[in-house]
């Protein structure tokens, strides 16, 4: 199949780019608004942009109206600061329900039952028992294509590592942490490593195997053919 992408309205082409960039790190976003309501929203259009200084990209789209900026943006902007944090099973239920279009009003800390860790830097609030947040300051905003995309680009002034995550030589013990990232609108959990090559006998014997999945849905099954899917990003639920 090929497809030409000038065909294709925003929302065909979120569903054909997400289901080829897999899996994807989900930056799991709090903010603080100027009048002091937290946000906490997954951007899963996110990586890392720099080393020195340490950076991270976040895009953004619109609410699912196609329209109306979402509070995360709205707060980045008019503070400067957010916070992303690192996503484990433990929070992953808790990660997809902060996605709902909540009021501005609302504190998604509140609403999803999950309690807050101050930062050094920042006044936005961190996830208590994420295992890594990292404390951002706005460095630019741009917008992106036509359908009022924006990216985020922040520089990472104070990293947050459970201390038994850190070794000794400075790195993270990443075989430690039940992360959570993002297929098309699943999620995936990564329990497992591997360094190449592999054996003849170990790529032979996954010929044509399909991804395991560990909830009760069938293999195939796809929220992105229910009627509660939206290209924004959001969830009902």
């Amino acid at each position: 199949m090929i497809i030409n992408s000038d065909d294709l309205d925003a929302r065909a082409a979120y569903k054909l780019l997400i289901g080829s960039v897999t899996p994807r790190a989900i930056g799991w976003v709090s903010t603080l608004s100027p009048s002091g309501i937290a946000n906490l929203a997954p951007i899963s259009f996110f990586t890392v942009v720099s080393r020195k200084p340490p950076m991270v990209s976040l895009t953004i789209q619109p609410r699912s109206d196609g329209k109306t900026l979402k509070d995360t943006l709205v707060n980045i902007r008019d503070t400067g600061e957010f916070v992303t944090n690192l996503v484990t099973l433990p929070h992953a239920h808790s990660m997809h329900r902060s996605a709902v279009e909540f009021a501005s009003e609302q504190d998604e800390f509140d609403e999803v039952g999950l309690a807050k860790e101050t930062c050094e830097v920042v006044e936005a609030p961190r996830v208590k028992g994420a295992p890594i947040a990292l404390e951002c300051t706005l460095d630019r905003i741009i917008p992106a294509g036509e359908a009022q995309d924006h990216v985020v680009w922040g520089k990472v002034v104070r990293f947050h590592i459970r201390d038994d995550l850190y070794t000794e030589n400075g790195r993270i013990d990443t075989g430690a942490i039940p992360t959570v990232g993002r297929l098309a609108a699943e999620y995936t959990l990564a329990d497992n490593a591997f360094v190449t090559p592999l054996s003849d006998d170990l790529l032979r014997a996954r010929v044509g195997s399909r991804m395991r999945r560990i909830d009760e849905h069938p293999d195939g099954w796809s929220p992105v053919d229910s009627a509660d899917w939206s290209p924004s990003g959001s969830t009902k639920g």
